[in-house]
């Protein structure tokens, strides 16, 4: 088996939600489904495992980020309860809706990248 494809640009590829292969076809449509194969390249992406690491991840950091931050700003600006509460739950969706999609797309060119769940054959199913 050759080594693995280059890891940098297939993640980068992945945060854009593109493909991991070619980085030009779209790897999302509506919001969260992968496509089959690549429109550009051809690439069959339908071996992704991505499962529920995208939520786990997404929910770790949201809550990295977001936990700290309402510390800071209760103990320094006091707000109303309601604001605070009203504005964090804003700030998580927002977070979390940003960041699903991109971690998924990550997660899914890592797996090629890496030649990992099937991704290790080519478009017509023999071994590189």
């Amino acid at each position: 088996m050759s080594p693995d494809h280059p890891l940098k640009s297939a993640l980068l590829r992945g945060w854009r939600r593109c493909c991991p292969n070619c980085g030009k076809g779209a790897l999302l449509y509506k919001y969260l489904k992968v496509h089959e194969s690549c429109q550009n390249c051809n690439q069959n992406l339908y071996h992704h495992r991505a499962d529920d690491g995208p939520a786990y991840l997404t929910i770790l950091i949201v809550g990295h980020i977001m936990a700290p931050l309402l510390h800071i700003v209760f103990v320094k600006y006091r707000p109303e309860p309601w604001i605070m509460a009203f504005g964090f739950s804003l700030g998580c969706i927002w977070l979390s809706l940003y960041l699903l999609p991109r971690i998924k797309g990550s997660i899914i060119a890592f797996q090629w990248a890496r030649r990992l769940n099937g991704f290790a054959t080519d478009t017509s199913g023999k071994p590189f």
